[in-house]
């Protein structure tokens, strides 16, 4: 049996602010998968928990995103996380603060023949 690439989710996740990574990065996967229910899984007749999920973040400074936080969302299998740069910083005017846009893709596969 051989990985097949079976699903592709996007998200957006933002802090509004204070331009924690983190939080617009767990909020760009949450945005990703919540709005879906999969049955892909046990359509082809695989636990749920069998899918092994590839999640990739942007961000602007992708050493400042906690990957274990990102993963500790995923509802099902298992997961990496890839942080790259990306995603958007938009500065207050005082130039004191700013709100993070974040960017997630989470592409789901399964071992099938």
């Amino acid at each position: 049996m051989a990985l097949k690439h079976v699903v592709t989710e996007i998200g957006m996740g933002t802090d509004i602010r204070g331009a924690d990574h983190t939080k617009a990065a767990v909020r760009a996967l949450r945005d990703a998968l919540w709005h879906n229910s999969l049955s892909v899984a046990a359509a082809l007749g695989q636990p749920t928990d069998s899918m092994q999920v590839e999640v990739t973040i942007g961000v602007p400074k992708p050493e400042q995103v906690d990957k274990e936080a990102v993963l500790a969302i995923l509802p099902h299998g298992t997961g990496t996380v890839n942080v790259v740069e990306g995603g958007l910083e938009v500065p207050n005017d005082a130039g004191t603060d700013s709100t993070l846009i974040a960017h997630a893709a989470a592409v789901v596969r399964l071992d099938l023949p």
